[in-house]
Order: structure tokens, then sequence, then C-alpha cells
């Protein structure tokens, strides 16, 4: 099998490409690894939240390609399916962070829809397995009960998750009316090693080690649902091995916790003074209030389930941005 994965170079297809080539963070919790005559053609365009070093430990496998590229670009897509006999796409190119589509949506309207658009229609052309990486931000807000489950009505609320639904309804759409073998999974809130520093944990850690306090929008009580990315990349392997044409697929890693709970637990665990090392600042616009996903039908029919704890997950990340200073200094 070959395999062309888009947006590579960021955190989350990092994490999933470093995976498949057995160099994730902890060797003997034995994620799966691509097979000796496998290939993955690498895409990324290389914006700011992409970096190149997130790749370095598969420089010398000849089994991965890198090409700096557009997803958007049709010649180009075109041209390393047919070089490179490409069997699968999976799509994790994506704007991603919610105050920047907030402040300008045009670009994340470019790549998470068109750019998506573009790889469906390649994905048609040649007849390929195409797996789109979504987001639990597609299914809107939630009260302090019940959680999300892949039948829930999508109903966005940031102009970042409204792209990435019109995203989700172009696959499905692909799917019903091309018969095209496509999955869709959707994730909670990701966290752990070479995550950008403008992301909530890895900004938190970051700016404990400068000195500085930690904004906290609102009242802090904001709940999310934390899934390490090594567990996500897992699931997203899992899906387009295993998953059934037309299906979506929820990830979530049973941490859900209140926002002001995490950076309490992030101080503690980098020996500050809980009270001391936050304030509060205005409250993001249309900020939902909780995500929860509901992951039974991965476990169920992916036989998928998170390996990390948040506690451990924590720990290690933690203790991986205080040895890697110059990777994050340099993008801040």
């Amino acid at each position: 099998m070959n395999y062309l994965v888009t947006g590579t170079a960021g955190f989350i297809g990092s994490a999933f490409v470093r995976m498949l080539f057995g160099k994730s963070e902890k060797l003997e919790m034995n994620y799966p690894q691509i097979n000796s005559n496998d290939k993955i053609i690498s895409l990324d365009l290389l914006t700011y939240a992409a970096c190149l070093e997130n790749l370095e430990p598969l420089k010398n496998d000849k089994r991965h390609i890198f090409v700096k590229g557009d997803i958007c670009d049709r010649a180009l897509v075109e041209k390393l399916v047919k070089e490179h006999h490409v069997n699968c796409i999976i799509n994790f190119a994506a704007e991603s962070h919610v105050d920047r589509s907030i402040e300008g949506s045009e670009v994340f309207a470019r790549t998470n829809v068109m750019g998506t658009l573009n790889l469906l229609d390649i994905a048609r052309t040649h007849q390929l397995k195409f797996v789109q990486v979504s987001t639990d931000e597609v299914y809107g807000t939630l009260s302090d009960t019940g959680s999300f489950f892949e039948t829930t009505p999508i109903a966005p609320n940031s102009p970042y998750s409204a792209t990435k639904a019109s995203a989700d309804l172009l696959v499905r759409a692909y799917y019903e009316t091309h018969k095209l073998d496509a999955v869709i999974t959707r994730c909670s809130n990701n966290y752990g090693p070479y995550q950008f520093p403008e992301k909530f944990l890895p900004l938190a850690i970051t700016r404990l080690m400068r000195g500085q306090k930690i904004p906290v929008y609102g009242n802090g009580k904001n709940v999310r649902d934390w899934i390490h990315v090594e567990d996500h990349a897992e699931g997203v392997w899992l899906a387009a091995s295993k998953g059934k044409a037309g299906e979506v697929y929820n990830f979530g890693g049973t941490g859900e916790r209140q926002n002001l709970q995490m950076v309490e637990y992030i101080a503690g665990a980098m020996k500050k003074n809980p009270s001391d090392v936050f304030e509060y600042v205005t409250d993001r616009k249309g900020h939902d209030w909780r995500y929860s996903m509901n992951a039974d039908k991965a476990r169920k029919e992916l036989s998928w389930a998170p390996r990390w704890t948040l506690e451990n997950g924590l720990a290690h990340m933690i203790e991986w941005y205080q040895k890697n200073e110059s990777w994050w200094k340099s993008k801040i």
C-alpha cells in the first residue's frame, strides 16, 4: 500500500507518520507500523504551524517521501498519485486555530473546504480510499451532561469548525453520490510533544517556563476531553485500515477536565503555586462550553482504545518541552 498523507509537518500529521515508522514516544506501547514494502508520501505546504523538524526522525527511511506543496494544487496531487501508485489519501491538512479563524476566515475556507474538495475529486477519479481527519468541534457544544455520538447533528459555532463541518459534508456527499470509499474521523482535543506553542497546553507549559502567567478564557470552567496525539493517530490508522465506507468514527481520551483544572495540574507538576500562575482574560467569541466524545463505536468496530492516561501523557509532555526549549522557542 502507498499512502498520500497531507499535513504531515503539523502536530497531528507528524505524530501519525512517526508512529507508522516506529518513532512513537514510547516504543513499548507497540503502536502499529507500516509494512516494509509500504510507502508514505508526505505533502505539506509548510505554513506557520508546520515544521520539518517534526519529520527529522524519518530522514533516512526511503519509505518516506516528503513533498512541499498545496492540497489545492490539482496538478501536483495528481502527479504524486500517479507517480507513486497511491492507494489511499489520508487528509490531516487544515488550518486549525479557532482564534485565527475568528480574525480571518478566508484561508480556512480555502484549505479546509476547497483543499478537501480537490483531494476528493482526485480520490474519485483514481478510485482511492479517502480518510478525512475532522474534529469534535463540528458537533458544536454540550451542556454539563451528555456526549457526542457519530449520529449527533453537526452544529459548528466557529468559522474554523464550520469549514471542517463543510468538508465533512462533502466527504459524505462523495460517498453517497459517487460511492467513494471514504471514512471520517472526529477527535477530541489533542495534546503531546511537538504541539505548536500557540495551543492551550503548550502555551501554558512554555509560559511557566518563562515565568509568565497563563491566560485563561472567561471563568476557566469550559470543559474539553483530552486525547494524546498518538492515541488519535492510531485511531486514524485503524479507520484507514478497517473503517467501513461512509462511516464516522469518534475518538476521545476519556480525559474531560475544565480548562482551569488543566492549568492547576500543569502548575503543580512544574512545582508552581497554581493560584499564582494564571490570569483571566476576555472570553473567546462563541466559545463552546463543553466537548465530550463517545468512542464506543471505534472501540467495537476498530478495536481501538487509548493507551495514554491523561496524567502520564501530561507528565511526558511537560518533560518533552523542558528538554526541547530550542524547538518551541523558535516558534514563538
